[in-house]
């Protein structure tokens, strides 16, 4: 083993090639201790029968077949949260051997799938390899969700047949093949060997520094998971950035999602937007034009930090989730913070900074309820994993519209067939990036379970089985993101950096006439009206959250058209006849001129 001038030791070793099977031992007072080299490509099981996985040495040659990534810009991105394995392990079109793979996703029933919904970039959950936490092995359960990383470099064996570096490659290209992006959700703030106590995988041996540590020792656990990469620990960031450009040049990933990415910003135990990391991306060729969104906080002290990413970075806007979420469902003064929102949350997001830096909006995202268990459950239902409910999050803001779970009552059915029409027309016509979870196109139940990361069976795993309920919730929503597409881009486009200063934005009260300061935290129906310049596009959000039918007057003398009412499941534009416009009691309406 030598050293170099940097600090790295090194071997070589004639003879390696592709396939080629290796582990670290390291011997010292405790003997024998194999090690899984934190560069690995890819992982196999241990010629030895030690518990660790051994690495293989790879062969990155790959025949893209000129196939080239769709592009997308920022604005016109539609994310799709997709698990590999889950999605398409019930598809009755999947060949029984593909279902669960990489190969599986990228087979002609899902591509079709992709494209009636209308979605155009797939943000896989983790696909890096992963290991079961020691306590869900004792309940016998498995880490499905895979936010517990082994090697950042090397694709999980779980969705693979029989080689996972060639299958994923394979899933990207004919992705991309499709006019579809993909981006991978990464974990680079902690990995699985915990903290004290933790199992010994490799940087806890190979270098003690890769963790943050307390003054007196002890790791910091800013992430839950018992330990904190130390990104201001030079090794610790050279391996993160080796990883984040190995995944674009040899797997042609547009971007990725960083869990819990305050702790990728911290400087000890505080944030910092010019920290290191973000410095390095910045100034990376390869890394620093493709699309990068933060979930903007850990648990740590100064962690949440919504707004405060650096240029070139979109956010997941918990705000935004929470203040639908509660409007649509009833709670009161919130009319103020709802239009904030749906304009883009631009007290966090200056418009002048679109559309490098913008708000990711959802509904749903993979912790938490599904959308159709939003609509049918007021408590969470966590049994199954084996924790007496006391884990998942007790702040749901949901609704279960008189009656808990499945139900045979045609009105409770049809009310909360509304409410996800609500839902989604507010997010897909909302200035932002919109995050949807692809389970949610198919109206799936976790049955009230908001922390299924433990769940690899039929409560996560997307339910395909058709009713005419589902299919007509799947083609409106197909529907609503055609629209957005085709009327709400060139919104985004016209709002977003100087060029908002030549357009029109106006809240109307029901009448017509414009919003006084005090309606806004009286009121919880009101009319948006857009307009880019003077002969450009209209549109009219017209928001009906009371409990009465609202008639609302249009303004100008030119008829308008009416895109999507939520009171109803139709999928074609209707003529608006009058210059009024009469909105349903909890519903939204989108009209164009």
């Amino acid at each position: 083993m030598q050293r170099s001038r940097s600090g790295e030791y090194f071997a070589i070793i004639d003879g390696a090639k592709s396939g080629t099977v290796y582990s670290y031992c390291l011997k010292g007072k405790l003997g024998r201790q194999w090690l899984v080299d934190p560069y690995a490509k890819a992982l196999t099981q241990h010629p030895e029968g030690s518990r660790l996985p051994a690495a293989v040495v790879t062969d990155d040659s790959f025949d893209w077949q000129d196939v080239k990534s769709p592009d997308l810009s920022r604005a016109e991105v539609v994310l799709y949260e997709t698990h590999v394995k889950g999605f398409s392990n019930l598809h009755p079109d999947v060949p029984e051997s593909l279902k669960g793979t990489y190969l599986g996703l990228c087979h002609p029933a899902m591509i079709a799938h992709f494209k009636k919904i209308g979605v155009n970039t797939l943000q896989l959950m983790p696909v890096t390899s992963s290991v079961d936490e020691p306590h869900l092995e004792d309940k016998k359960l498995t880490n499905y969700w895979g936010y517990n990383p082994l090697c950042w470099f090397a694709p999980d064996n779980r969705f693979a047949i029989h080689d996972a570096v060639t299958e994923l490659k394979t899933l990207v290209r004919e992705l991309h093949r499709n006019g579809l992006e993909v981006i991978l959700d990464v974990v680079y703030n902690h990995t699985a060997e915990g903290g004290e106590g933790g199992p010994t995988f490799h940087f806890k041996a190979l270098d003690p520094k890769f963790y943050l540590h307390s003054s007196k020792g002890h790791f910091e656990n800013f992430t839950g998971c018992g330990n904190t990469v130390d990104l201001t620990h030079a090794p610790a960031l050279m391996t993160v950035m080796d990883s984040l450009r190995y995944w674009v040049e040899e797997f042609h990933i547009d971007g990725f999602r960083f869990d819990l990415a305050s702790a990728l910003g911290r400087r000890g135990r505080h944030f910092d937007q010019k920290s290191g990391f973000f410095q390095a991306i910045y100034q990376d060729p390869v890394l620093r034009n493709v699309k990068l969104i933060a979930e903007p906080w850990d648990i740590g002290p100064d962690g949440y930090q919504v707004g405060h990413f650096p240029e070139g970075w979109m956010e997941c806007n918990d705000k935004y989730r929470d203040t639908i979420r509660s409007f649509w469902h009833g709670a009161p003064h919130l009319m103020g913070e709802v239009a904030t929102r749906v304009m883009g949350s631009r007290d966090i997001l200056s418009a002048a900074n679109w559309p490098e830096k913008m708000s990711v909006n959802y509904i749903s995202y993979h912790d938490g309820f599904t959308l159709q268990d939003l609509v049918s459950y007021r408590k969470k239902h966590n049994n199954a994993n084996a924790e007496n409910n006391h884990d998942g999050h007790g702040d749901n803001r949901s609704n279960n519209h008189g009656e808990e779970g499945p139900t045979d009552d045609p009105a409770i059915i049809a009310r909360r067939e509304k409410e996800k029409r609500n839902f989604m027309a507010t997010l897909l016509f909302s200035f932002g990036v919109p995050h949807l979870l692809a389970t949610d196109s198919r109206s799936h139940t976790q049955q009230g379970n908001n922390n299924a990361y433990c769940q690899d069976n039929e409560i996560s795993w997307t339910n395909w089985e058709p009713s005419p309920a589902k299919q007509a919730f799947e083609d409106w929503l197909s529907y609503v993101i055609s629209l957005r597409q085709k009327w709400m881009l060139p919104m985004i486009d016209a709002f977003s950096g100087l060029a908002r200063n030549d357009n029109r934005v106006a809240w109307h009260l029901p009448n017509g006439e414009v919003m006084s300061w005090q309606d806004w935290e009286n009121l919880n129906h009101v009319a948006l009206h857009l307009g880019i310049e003077d002969d450009g596009d209209e549109l009219m959000m017209l928001i009906n959250a009371s409990d009465e039918d609202i008639e609302f007057v249009l303004p100008g003398e030119k008829r308008w058209v009416c895109l999507v009412d939520t009171d109803s499941s139709n999928t074609s534009e209707q003529a608006v006849s009058e210059m009024r416009y009469d909105v349903k009691c909890h519903s939204l309406a989108i009209l164009r001129r």
